[in-house]
């Protein structure tokens, strides 16, 4: 569903040039939640970046779908992660001046469709992460984790091909955290494909695979038994 064949990303620094991903090739399968580790400067994030079109290759290809996220404009890119990719962040990304519900529809709102269209499936997703009662809420209302559960429902209201997690409960605290993981677990079963990037061994053995990142390349690919 995922594949990267031979990617590498380099950034130029002064008269040097920085290797962030050396020669990836990664297969990532319809329904796979693979953790992401390795230590800060191992390429994580810049990986996550590259999947979800945020950012492009130096060298090689990538494809989500049998889409090409390689070789194209600026804005085919803004039409593939708006419709095909779901992010979530670990500092929630909401707009304060939006209700709960319109947060969780501002994607489609971008695609130009009417508010009162998307309300509906907006309110089931808030419902779908424990938030019926939060609805007309604002993100200064809610606690650390309800943002987040706003987040996981505004990252799944485009039905994505793949969610991408980037460190989701770096901000919260450990139990509101297992609540999350327990959403994010929920998700998988039922189909979502999730990539999640993050430090904690704890955290990614709620995934079904594991990959460690060192020095910009795959130092180790295993299997793990999810958690819920």
């Amino acid at each position: 569903m995922i594949e990267l064949n031979g990617v590498t990303r380099t950034y130029r620094h002064g008269t040097k040039d920085i290797h962030a991903l050396s020669n990836i090739t990664l297969s990532i399968q319809t329904g796979e939640f693979l953790s992401v580790m390795g230590p800060s400067g191992s390429g994580k994030s810049t990986l996550l970046n590259l999947i979800g079109g945020l950012d492009q290759p130096s060298l090689g290809e990538i494809f989500i779908d049998g889409i090409p996220l390689h070789g194209i404009s600026d804005d085919e890119l803004t039409l593939i992660r708006r419709r095909h990719v779901g992010f979530i962040f670990q500092f929630f990304n909401l707009l304060p001046i939006l209700t709960a519900a319109e947060n969780v529809g501002l994607p489609l709102l971008l695609e130009g469709i009417p508010f009162m269209k998307i309300k509906p499936k907006a309110e089931a997703l808030l419902q779908k992460v424990g938030l019926r009662e939060r609805t007309e809420h604002r993100p200064e209302q809610l606690s650390g984790g309800e943002m987040q559960r706003v987040a996981i429902a505004r990252a799944l209201i485009a039905n994505p091909a793949v969610l991408l997690a980037d460190e989701p409960t770096g901000n919260l605290d450990s139990r509101t955290s297992e609540d999350i993981f327990k959403l994010l677990a929920d998700l998988h079963h039922e189909g979502q494909t999730i990539v999640m990037v993050t430090h904690d061994q704890k955290a990614a053995a709620h995934g079904t695979r594991t990959i460690t990142l060192k020095d910009g390349s795959i130092a180790e690919d295993t299997a793990t038994q999810c958690k819920f």
